[in-house]
């Protein structure tokens, strides 16, 4: 039990004896971030099982997923308001209930429609409501001094989670069927669950609950208020192009299309899930490095050679030989590379816009990370199809991240400059 400096509304801290165990609730965040994003990143190695069942195309099960991105990222939008009002224990609870619906109930699905409906509808809006959003709140309310590390660490979560379980999911689908790997994580999504209910108390939002105050991070400023005063700042610009690149070449582009790119030239599902897998542990690494790093060193520069380097990595990769070797160097590097743009991009939003805006802000510019995942699992999709390779969507993705880095040293703004709620454009 510890005492906790939760920001007021009106911006004056408010230091008091708390019940809550700040690492028990982000703990309980991890965990639900993990299992909702291993929702996420499981059709990355379910589209040739289900292709090979069902006789779908890879550009109807990516019009699918493209769905799924699209609610994923307005559920963003909700998030935050959502949390003001209800608390986090009641959002986190029923989107893991939505996750967990949509698993099940696809155990039984025969058509597209179902497809869209279960993992585009349910599990977009589910996940939606725990991911960054969620990781922000817990971290900036908690956690003020060591917001950027604690966003590492919750981030590594999103990140690890459609990665490190893809091998199992992969050997499950192998050996048992693509059912058996979706209801191993309908069992993942319900120990989640548990872990809400016993360490994330009951919010009463009463002066003396100790948790109503992490839950109500943007005062009662609704989302399209929040917009319209960021909108007016090129910076709010930037960061929202930039993490919409992001999207696209991550979730969008490689997690979704990397194992069925991989299988063009030869390789097994498995074994490319692998290669994923390696850049699980590599991404919690990247991220709480990118964390630390943001809480010392300016956050433009920063993004200016994460997506950088990312953008040539991507751009080599089609010209390998696809041999282990080459894949393990590219999933080393593209590894710590994942989500390390999370914790420099978070914090560059509370310098910019202010603590108490800071949830809402990010609930936009993580709504336009998950319209450019959209895209990207749309039109990679529908690339492969039309020219029997993923070549065209991989240089693409590449080039956008070189404009990415080419825009971000705009955000150059020192680490320790103890700007918040003014923006320099």
């Amino acid at each position: 039990m510890t005492d906790l400096v939760l920001a007021h509304p009106a911006g004056r801290p408010v230091i008091k004896r708390s019940r809550v165990r700040p690492w028990a609730v982000a703990g309980a965040a991890l965990l639900t971030m993990l299992a909702t994003a291993a929702a996420i990143g499981a059709p990355g190695v379910l589209i040739i099982p289900l292709s090979q069942e069902f006789g779908w195309s890879t550009a109807s099960i990516s019009s699918a997923l493209a769905v799924r991105s699209v609610l994923f990222g307005l559920m963003g939008l909700a998030a935050a308001p959502l949390m003001n009002a209800l608390g986090l224990r009641r959002v986190m609870l029923a989107a893991l209930l939505l996750v967990g619906t949509g698993l099940l109930a696809s155990l039984a699905m025969t058509r597209i429609w179902h497809l869209v409906l279960l993992w585009g509808a349910l599990i977009g809006i589910g996940s939606g409501a725990t991911a960054l959003v969620l990781g922000a709140t817990v971290a900036t309310r908690c956690f003020p001094r060591r917001s950027g590390f604690v966003m590492g660490v919750l981030g590594a979560g999103a990140a690890a989670g459609p990665l490190v379980v893809l091998p199992a999911i992969s050997a499950l689908a192998e050996a048992g069927g693509w059912r058996a790997a979706v209801f191993a994580l309908v069992v993942l999504a319900a120990l989640a669950a548990v872990a809400v209910l016993v360490l994330v108390p009951e919010e009463s939002g009463g002066a003396d609950d100790g948790l109503g105050r992490i839950g109500r991070s943007g005062g009662n400023e609704p989302a399209a208020i929040a917009l319209h005063g960021a909108a007016r700042s090129g910076i709010f610009w930037v960061l929202l192009g930039t993490f919409a690149i992001c999207g696209a070449a991550t979730s969008g582009l490689v997690q979704t299309h990397f194992v069925p790119f991989c299988a063009d030239y030869g390789l097994s599902s498995f074994r490319a899930a692998n290669v994923l897998a390696l850049m699980g542990p590599l991404a919690v690494l990247g991220s709480l490095g990118a964390g630390w790093l943001s809480d010392r060193f300016d956050g433009g520069w920063l993004l200016f050679w994460f997506y950088g380097l990312r953008g040539l990595s991507l751009l080599c990769l089609p010209f390998t030989d696809f041999s282990l070797t080459a894949l393990a160097v590219f999933g080393m590097f593209y590894g710590l590379d994942w989500i390390a743009t999370v914790p420099p991009t978070v914090k560059l939003i509370v310098l910019r816009f202010g603590r108490e805006r800071a949830t809402l802000i990010l609930g936009w510019i993580f709504a336009g990370h998950q319209f450019g995942a959209a895209a990207a699992v749309f039109a990679a999709g529908h690339l492969r199809d039309a020219s029997a390779g993923y070549l065209p969507a991989f240089l693409v993705a590449g080039v956008l991240c070189l404009f990415a880095a080419a825009a971000l040293p705009v955000l150059s703004v020192p680490a320790g400059s103890g700007l918040g709620g003014r923006d320099r454009t």
